[in-house]
């Protein structure tokens, strides 16, 4: 059986930050702890604000949930697998509430949030080779749960994103391995292995990244470091922005993280991020694939992932550009004025980013593909 949760304690790096209940209209409330306000940090700066009071979720867009703690709910993948356990342990979906979910997701979240109490209704083994989660992995995908569930829930039961993945340790640090879907081609995990090499190629900043059993795509985890959880947030829960549909533009993001961070340089990240995303037609650039990681007192801009070939929202990219799906240097460049980037870095960013792109040409119409 599953606890149903009233009342969630919100805990961050050992220490109690505070707690999150769920009122009567359905909405969530959210308190910080008395001896968190003293030595804490917000957690989610624009919505949670470190002070004293009871704070209200908005409506939308995550059914009266704060962004902060809807970043660490399953989706996809991850939702998949805890629906599969919810029903092989006789338990409706329908009825786990948000709260119920997060307690599932404990300390296994993405991030350094975790929830108390914990839910651990199921208990897999932490053992498991690649080629034993690629089988299980096949079978889930086939309908067929007759397998190992419990140890893919519990290597990627909180994970997010459409593709099946799984949290992995190689020589003692955390990674996370991707898994082809079911309308995955063969060559997915070389793809964004090769995504991933011509990103770093032109100052993209990226985690490191590995091609194993030459198929699956690994990339080391950025929340994680010797050791130590690391608070991240998405650019969709830090702006109340739908990661469904387009509604975020590049420009609002930069604009954000120079608030955020109050650096340049972090600005600078995401334009170059943005620049790679165009020339390499990765158009499935949603708010939930850029995060901030709060490290060492201070917020900065994540390093880039789920870099890969997309055609995006109907053909055009999700984060728009100056209002633009499908942007060209004009609005490259005007953005750029707008952020404050001289327009000699702006070339150089242009001018690294089209020739490391040349080294996706089997994935990229390149023809067609360059900026007016």
């Amino acid at each position: 059986m599953i606890k149903k949760i009233k009342i969630l304690e919100v805990y961050i790096y050992e220490k109690k930050a505070g707690r999150l209940g769920q009122a009567g209209d359905g909405t969530f409330v959210f308190e910080y702890d008395p001896d968190f306000l003293k030595t804490g940090f917000s957690i989610s700066p624009f919505h949670l604000p470190l002070k004293a009071g009871v704070f209200t979720a908005p409506a939308t867009p995550y059914p009266g949930m704060f962004g902060v703690f809807n970043d660490s709910l399953p989706d996809g993948w991850g939702r998949l697998l805890i629906d599969r356990l919810l029903l092989k342990n006789r338990i409706d979906p329908a009825g786990v509430s948000s709260l119920d979910r997060l307690s599932i997701v404990g300390n296994n979240g993405m991030g350094a949030l975790e929830y108390r109490p914990l839910n651990e209704f199921f208990k897999g083994s932490g053992r498991a080779g690649i080629k034993e989660l690629a089988r299980e992995v096949k079978k889930v995908l086939n309908e067929n749960y007759t397998g190992h569930l419990e140890t893919l829930a519990t290597k990627g039961g909180s994970s997010g994103g459409a593709r099946p993945k799984a949290m992995i340790e190689i020589k003692g640090e955390s990674w996370i391995v991707k898994f082809p879907n079911s309308s995955d081609g063969t060559g997915t995990g070389m793809m964004e292995y090769d995504y991933s090499i011509a990103a770093k190629k032109c100052g993209v900043i990226m985690p490191e990244t590995r091609l194993l059993e030459k198929k699956y795509f690994a990339v080391k985890r950025f929340d994680r470091r010797a050791g130590k959880k690391i608070h991240m947030h998405t650019a969709a829960g830090l702006l109340d922005a739908d990661f469904r549909a387009p509604s975020l533009d590049y420009t609002d993001l930069m604009k954000a993280t120079m608030i955020l961070t109050g650096d340049i340089r972090e600005v600078k990240k995401v334009f170059h991020l943005m620049v790679f995303n165009i020339l390499s037609h990765n158009r499935d650039d949603h708010g939930k694939n850029f995060s901030f990681i709060y490290d060492n007192g201070k917020w900065s801009f994540s390093p880039a992932y789920d870099l890969t070939y997309n055609t995006g929202f109907n053909g055009q990219h999700t984060t728009t550009l100056l209002g633009q799906g499908l942007p060209r240097k004009k609005e490259i460049m005007e953005a750029a004025v707008e952020a404050g980037i001289k327009k000699e870095e702006v070339e150089n960013i242009l001018n690294e980013t089209a020739a490391a792109v040349k080294g996706l040409k089997k994935y990229i119409n390149l023809a067609g593909n360059t900026l007016s």
